[in-house]
């Protein structure tokens, strides 16, 4: 009789890391192989950025981003309209007990990195900025 291992709650969350990147990588291979037959996802380059997965894996929502200036309302659309697809292609590529439901989402990390950028490179900020890196190499020198 073969002993099952109860695993710990670091394992699960590296094993959902592990199911989330092989579903993102999945995606990704769809929309590159431009496998789903939709107009709009075939005129777009789509880049999918993360996968989030649940704990139980019965989830995933996937960030996407069009690239080259496509509309991104318009491919978000596209990709709802075809999730029954994704989550076929991906439960049988994976493997899995259960297919996950698939949502997918802009990804707004790289609009929220432009505005830090931008109140970064602010003079107010940027004065700010130097005023402590200057007060800390005083404090460092004594």
């Amino acid at each position: 009789m073969a002993y099952k291992q109860e695993s710990t709650s670091e394992q699960q969350s590296v094993r959902v890391l592990k199911v989330g990147e092989r579903v993102r990588h999945i995606l990704s291979e769809l929309l590159a192989r431009q496998e789903v037959h939709d107009e709009v996802l075939s005129a777009s380059n789509i880049a999918v950025t993360e996968v989030r997965m649940t704990p139980d894996l019965r989830n995933a929502t996937a960030y996407v981003k069009p690239l080259l200036d496509a509309e991104e309302d318009a491919v978000v659309k596209a990709l709802r309209l075809n999730t029954a697809f994704f989550q076929r292609e991906v439960a049988k590529r994976l493997g899995l007990k259960f297919a996950p439901k698939m949502k997918f989402r802009k990804d707004e990390s790289f609009a929220e990195a432009d505005r830090i950028e931008e109140l970064l490179r602010d003079p107010k900020v940027a004065r700010d900025l130097d005023d402590d890196l200057e007060g800390g190499l005083e404090e460092g020198e004594e």
